[in-house]
């Protein structure tokens, strides 16, 4: 095998990978080919070789996979928003199912865990879903504001104002944004020279409310003629809230922890099922609010909650789970390090009329040990929720849940690489994987989440 980089070689696309990427051998040797789909025979360019694996670009179809659709976006295969438009739905709902299996057999050690998983529950309408959105903004070649995404895999700004996965609202929103910066000439931030002003847009969106925030993060502390985006940005039915976040690091973290308000309260309000929340620009909240009503109720499922629990809800953001599990349960004590997100979970708690949740501002294992001690050893925990980000729960969270001992362990997940490697954790000590659901709360993109019941050994099953 002699290949060199540019080289243009032909393939059958076999599987896919961890990413979505297509994967083809071609004499024992993979590539992993960026916008391929099993059943493709293609022409690639190798763009990169390594040791036992290269790289690929899809240069030409030769015979399309079955599978393959058209995307809807013109700006599908630059843009790094979505991984999967060419993939018909239904296929993605079986790479996300098999994603998560994979993870929980090779990565947790699970043997028949397939048994054990319920059947991915797929979404009605797998565009416009999404209600936040974070636009980068900068410059194209010929010197005008542009807003979109990044390529993949680069900071290159592909200028989309028609997302076919982010609210319709959008489009107007950036247009009156890039309308508004270079009317004042206002200048974009540029990360190379840590210069400019306006560096994203975040939008939030009420599904249910149909309230509107637009929020600029900036690298400042004031933004001239404020008053007058303000004022346009009004225009756009339904705007509720506009702000600023000021962010003047040099870094990729795209939200600094100040937030300054132009128009209404800072925030919008959402509801998931009956429950009212509310949220602001620093706060975390599920992307997808129709997909988090049905993620909720199968982890609240799974708690078997019949009243007389204690539930200790780790990461618990704006408490969103923490309510959900409340009108079920004796008490809930929600936990999470952000203190604005916790400001809003008791806000929350107090609109929706609930008085058995209890929220503290720290890390988990820190805030879980302190109470201990001041209970003087009495603190029990009947279930406990977890919620993390990506990475997973930190190594201190898991010992701490496992001095905890509850008889219970939902786990919401939105990485089955860090669950599993968590799953594995907790099974060495008296735990066992009762159930998984996985729930695609990310129709055209890769990531996938899912619960996971987990019993202590020798308790009585309710399940």
């Amino acid at each position: 095998m002699d290949w060199k980089k540019n080289d243009q070689i032909r393939v059958a696309v076999e599987a896919m990978g961890s990413d979505g990427e297509g994967i083809a051998k071609v004499d024992g040797f993979p590539f992993f080919i960026k916008d391929a789909v099993p059943g493709d025979q293609a022409v690639i360019r190798i763009t990169k070789l390594k040791k036992k694996y290269g790289y690929g670009k899809l240069e030409r179809l030769l015979v399309p996979s079955p599978d393959r659709v058209e995307p809807r976006c013109p700006a599908a295969r630059a843009c790094g928003g979505c991984t999967f438009q060419h993939l018909s739905y239904q296929k993605q709902l079986e790479y996300k199912w098999n994603k998560v299996r994979d993870c929980l057999e090779r990565i947790g050690g699970f043997s028949g865990i397939q048994e054990k998983m319920e059947p991915i529950i797929g979404m009605e309408e797998p565009f416009y879903y999404r209600n936040k959105a974070q636009f980068p903004v900068g410059k194209n070649k010929e010197d005008r504001v542009v807003a979109g995404f990044y390529a993949g895999r680069t900071h290159t700004i592909i200028d989309c104002p028609d997302c076919y996965i982010q609210a319709k609202c959008n489009r107007q929103i950036l247009e009156v944004v890039k309308m508004f910066m270079e009317r004042y000439r206002i200048e974009p931030y540029d990360e190379s020279t840590h210069t400019g002003l306006v560096r994203h847009i975040l939008t939030r969106v009420g599904d249910k409310t149909g309230e509107i925030m637009v929020c600029l993060v900036i690298n400042g502390t004031a933004l001239p003629y404020a008053d007058e985006l303000v004022k346009q940005l009004l225009t756009v039915p339904h705007m509720t809230s506009v702000c600023l976040n000021v962010n003047q690091e040099r870094t990729n973290v795209i939200l600094g922890r100040k937030v300054l308000p132009l128009y209404g309260n800072g925030y919008i309000t959402d509801r998931i099922g009956d429950l009212t929340y509310r949220i602001s620009p620093l706060s975390f909240f599920q992307v997808n609010p129709k997909q988090t009503e049905v993620l909720y109720r199968k982890a609240l499922e799974y708690a078997a909650l019949t009243g007389t629990e204690t539930v200790w809800d780790l990461y618990c953001g704006i408490g969103t789970i923490s309510l959900f599990f409340a009108r079920s349960a004796r008490q809930v004590y929600g936990v999470e390090v952000v203190s604005e997100a916790i400001a809003d979970a008791r806000e929350n708690a107090r609109i929706n009329h609930i008085p058995n949740a209890e929220f503290f501002v720290g890390k988990a294992e820190d805030v879980v040990a302190e109470q201990f001690a001041l209970s003087g050893g009495t603190l029990r925990a009947d279930v406990v929720c977890v919620d993390p980000p990506r990475k997973g729960c930190d190594a201190g969270l898991l010992e701490t849940i496992l001095n905890m001992k509850p008889e219970r362990i939902v786990y919401v997940s939105c990485d089955p690489a860090t669950l599993a490697r968590d799953l594995k954790l907790l099974c060495r000590e008296r735990y066992e994987v009762r159930k998984v659901a996985v729930v695609d709360q990310f129709g055209q993109g890769k990531h996938v989440e899912c619960v996971v019941l987990m019993l202590r050994v020798g308790t009585t099953k309710r399940d």
